[in-house]
């Protein structure tokens, strides 16, 4: 067994040494993880609202309210906002200058600039504010009614916090009958595009590794190690010990890095490592089999990084599988990308258990034992020519 872990480090090793792997390793899953969502991810919140002007009551108080409302709220001067506006990063951009903070002061109508960006989600959240615009100002009537008939400012406030409390707030509950929409509206925006992006590398990223395979017989590697006191069972075990933690270091680092720079909930953590580590093997096995059967590095690049993309595609890593048509989606499960996206979508999505995605896993479980049984095969064949 010591054998088979040192060919597997060294397998690593050779792996995190490719300069090319920084870029296509590191830094693309995660451009395509907001390009994704971007496309087809939820949103988390009711919408991007700047906030801008004097801070003072009004601004303090509204910010208050849009956050109940369950609106992300941020502030910036008026330069900044206008440009998260005209860029996109905010939905709707809000102006409280000294004249509107005065006014809300006196119990006078307070006006104030709001400056919409054209993204698919600034209506909604303009209608967010103007809620909670109106909100603030029923508060104020009812505060100066009050006022007026002799009641300290003191003992109406306290009393209109008293009766919101007592009161049930009437709640308006919009349902999507859109069974798509029903599917993909509980995601988080970059939720999907984490978990399509973590198949999709991982199957590349391995499926790549392959290479080292062919560059380990052309250079007499592989000859060279059976000369030592190494079975060739553990020159194989450890070529695919290699390459399963290759698949599980990338999938790993996609997992963490999108937790913490996007906030991406992957249900339950547990569950999604299983289904990575069933999903690499399949992944593995696949890249086993690649590179015994193939003899140039180029070609098998070029094979590696085909069939990975097509695969990818069609198992809805590039396009919500939800959005297949029927005939399709079901040409889709023949790839080992359909079973481990739907897996992910019943952790995600529904807070599925190990019950729920076991027949996901069967699948890919028996996927990967085909696969690594045949490139176990046609790797021990490819090691007798070698020798």
């Amino acid at each position: 067994m010591r054998a088979a872990l040192a060919i597997a480090g060294t397998e690593l090793r050779r792996f995190t040494r490719d300069r090319s792997n920084i870029f296509f390793v590191l830094i693309f899953p995660l451009l395509l993880v907001v390009v994704i969502g971007l496309q087809f991810g939820g949103e988390g919140s009711t919408g991007r609202i700047a906030l801008s002007g004097t801070d003072g009551e009004l601004r303090a108080a509204l910010t208050a309210e849009l956050e109940d409302a369950g609106a992300a709220v941020s502030t910036a001067d008026p330069d900044t906002m206008r440009e998260q506006v005209a860029r996109g990063r905010a939905d709707v951009g809000l102006l409280v200058d000294d004249a509107a903070e005065q006014a809300f002061a006196g119990g006078e109508v307070a006006e104030l600039e709001v400056i919409t960006s054209t993204g698919a989600t600034s209506q909604a959240a303009v209608q967010v504010a103007r809620t909670a615009l109106q909100t603030l100002s029923l508060d104020r009537v009812q505060l100066t009614v009050l006022t007026d008939l002799g009641v300290s400012e003191a003992e109406a406030a306290a009393a209109l916090e008293q009766s919101r409390a007592e009161v049930a707030p009437v709640e308006l509950r919009v349902v999507d009958v859109d069974e798509i929409a029903q599917e993909l509206g509980g995601l988080g925006q970059f939720d999907l595009g984490a978990s399509t992006m973590l198949l999709l590398f991982v199957f590349l990223s391995t499926l790549g590794s392959a290479v080292t395979l062919i560059q380990s017989r052309r250079l007499g590697v592989q000859g060279r190690v059976l000369a030592a006191p190494v079975s060739s069972a553990q020159a194989i075990l450890g070529q695919m010990l290699g390459r399963w933690v290759i698949a599980g270091a990338q999938g790993v680092y996609i997992m963490v890095a999108s937790v913490l720079l996007f906030d991406v909930d992957f249900g339950s953590v547990p569950l999604a490592l299983l289904v990575l580590l069933v999903f690499g093997a399949v992944a593995t096995g696949a890249a086993m089999l690649l590179g015994a059967v193939m003899d140039h590095e180029g070609a098998a690049n070029g094979v590696a990084v085909g069939v990975g993309l097509v695969l990818g595609a069609l198992g809805g890593c590039m396009f919500p599988l939800e959005l297949f048509p029927d005939t399709l989606r079901t040409v889709a499960h023949a790839t080992p990308h359909a079973w481990g996206y739907e897996a992910f979508a019943e952790i995600q999505r529904h807070g599925g258990g190990l019950v729920d995605i076991a027949p996901q896993l069967g699948v890919l479980v028996a996927m990967a034992l085909v696969l690594v049984l045949a490139g176990s095969w046609a790797l021990r064949r490819s090691v007798a020519r070698a020798m």
